[in-house]
């Protein structure tokens, strides 16, 4: 963590074991069991799940649970339950990709014969050698995850003149594509290349990534929308089996898409106003929509932002007059600079005719070109701290809200490091000592792990029937004096197939 920056940390708090039957009510005592035990339930604001049927049931318990205890949540609770972007692009890309599954299943079997012997990858590389070709390496997918299907079929178009030229060497490798199956391949990797590029940019768990939620998803849809009058009927059919995928989940306005948007500097109400036609077939009500719900919540942090400073003015109120009454006895008697100090308090809590949102969307905008790259929305926020003081705050709650699970899935990943067939007869407690310390040494000494994308692509096996993984985001401003925000993030997986459930906490 910088010195003088504002950065998301994160955490995995914990990794424990659940037993069957894996359902909401089963998953969410794990969860509030998990939350509980860190002492964060007052700071829980939002829970980002992947669509499965028991999470959603777990999430309306917790909720209502929250409730029960009179806990308030932010905006009424309308962004406690957040769906998972990179699980909802997995599903829509897996429709598709199921069009072409002969062309898949065939290419997945070439790579599954040649990466099964060592002898068989070394005379194919040889092949690629002779022919001159750049040195890199067969991948084998993981069927569950799109994208690590779409970087088999890309790897394995760079070597589509080594197949044919191998299986003469080889008699019993009888998977080579046809070249119309290669060109096949060829095109629905140019389709996908923009969906993996926008899972990348998507499954950041170091930068903020609520603000480009919106730009990504108008991106797909204006792809689809041109790929369904495709002359191609492969990538035709294809977008037009997405769509569907696209309409059931992003039919709809997405609060959390639009407010992220709105309250990055380059963006703000242009891009909705930018987008929404393109997504939705009557835009003009759901800008008025997410305009309304911005007015809404930025009232909510006024309240907690005047309460606040109300509350400050009665604790110095009662100190003065404890010193006033003390000034007998020859103690520190209160000044005439501490007297202006505290008008100026006083008066800066009362609310200019102007508010802070206001100014901040009639004011300039950040767009820059070719800064996008290098550009912090949280970064810009801490530095105009002091002009926004109270949507600074609320910015700041909301841009820390991770869209994807990401950050379940590399701990899972890791958990097939720790629990592998020399070591499967851990204790649960000792698993979990092993990742959580791990993963905060690596945090304490500026340490990242390189390979967990890769490694979340590829999914992982473990070895127990269940476990939960639980990490933790937080939001630190070393200059504040208030509590940090933080997201929590939880998982769990049953056998082989993980469901990531990522809780995103924010309290100031």
């Amino acid at each position: 963590m910088e010195a003088q920056s504002l950065s998301l940390e994160k955490r995995v708090l914990n990794f424990c074991y659940v037993p069957p039957p894996h359902s909401g009510v089963v998953i969410v005592d794990a969860l509030y069991k998990s939350i509980t035990g860190w002492g964060i339930k007052n700071k829980v604001a939002s829970i980002t799940v992947d669509n499965a049927s028991y999470n959603d049931l777990a999430l309306k318990n917790l909720q209502g649970t929250f409730k029960l205890l009179k806990k308030k949540l932010l905006f009424d609770g309308k962004l406690f339950h957040v769906r998972c972007c990179a699980h909802i692009l997995n599903l829509m890309v897996q429709d598709g990709l199921s069009v072409i599954g002969g062309v898949t299943e065939c290419v997945r079997e070439a790579v599954k014969y040649l990466v099964a012997s060592e002898p068989r990858l070394i005379q194919f590389s040889e092949i690629a050698k002779q022919l001159q070709l750049p040195s890199k390496k067969l991948i084998l997918d993981c069927p569950t995850r799109w994208n690590s299907a779409y970087l088999m079929l890309s790897a394995a178009l760079e070597f589509k003149d080594v197949f044919p030229r191998y299986s003469e060497r080889d008699l019993g490798f009888a998977y080579v594509p046809s070249y119309e199956e290669w060109d096949k391949v060829e095109r629905v990797c140019q389709f996908l290349e923009i969906f993996n590029d926008v899972t990348n940019i998507i499954s950041g768990s170091e930068y903020p990534t609520s603000n480009l939620f919106l730009t990504e998803v108008w991106r797909i849809k204006e792809i689809l929308d041109k790929s369904i009058e495709d002359s191609d009927d492969c990538i035709r059919l294809m977008a037009i089996r997405m769509k569907l995928k696209f309409d059931k989940y992003w039919g709809e306005i997405n609060l959390l898409m639009g407010l992220g948007a709105i309250l990055d500097p380059r963006y703000k109400m242009v891009l909705p106003g930018f987008c929404f036609p393109v997504m939705y077939n009557d835009p003009l009500p759901k800008v008025s929509q997410l305009k309304d719900s911005l007015h809404e919540l930025y009232n909510e942090y006024v309240a907690m932002h005047s309460q606040a400073y109300n509350e400050l003015i009665s604790q110095q109120s009662t100190t003065e007059v404890g010193s006033l009454n003390s000034a007998s006895l020859g103690r520190k008697v209160v000044t005439g600079r501490s007297k202006y100090e505290s008008f100026v308090r006083q008066s800066d809590s009362i609310q200019p005719v102007k508010s802070d949102l206001d100014i901040y969307l009639g004011g300039v905008y950040i767009c820059q070109q070719g800064m996008d790259s290098q550009f912090d929305a949280l970064e810009w926020w801490k530095a105009n701290s002091l002009k926004y003081r109270v949507l600074s705050k609320m910015a700041r709650d909301i841009l820390s809200i991770p869209i994807t699970s990401v950050a379940s899935e590399s701990t899972f990943s890791a958990g097939s490091r720790v629990i592998d067939p020399y070591r499967a007869s851990l204790a649960t407690e000792t698993v979990e000592m092993l990742l959580c310390g791990a993963d905060w040494v690596r945090a304490y000494h500026g340490l990242k792990k390189g390979c967990d994308r890769l490694e979340a692509v590829k999914g992982s096996e473990l070895s127990s029937a269940a476990a939960t993984s639980s990490s933790i985001d937080s939001i630190t401003d070393p200059t504040s004096a208030s509590e940090p925000r933080l997201n929590f993030t939880s998982g769990v997986s049953a056998h082989v197939v993980p469901t990531q459930v990522l809780l995103s906490t924010s309290a100031c």
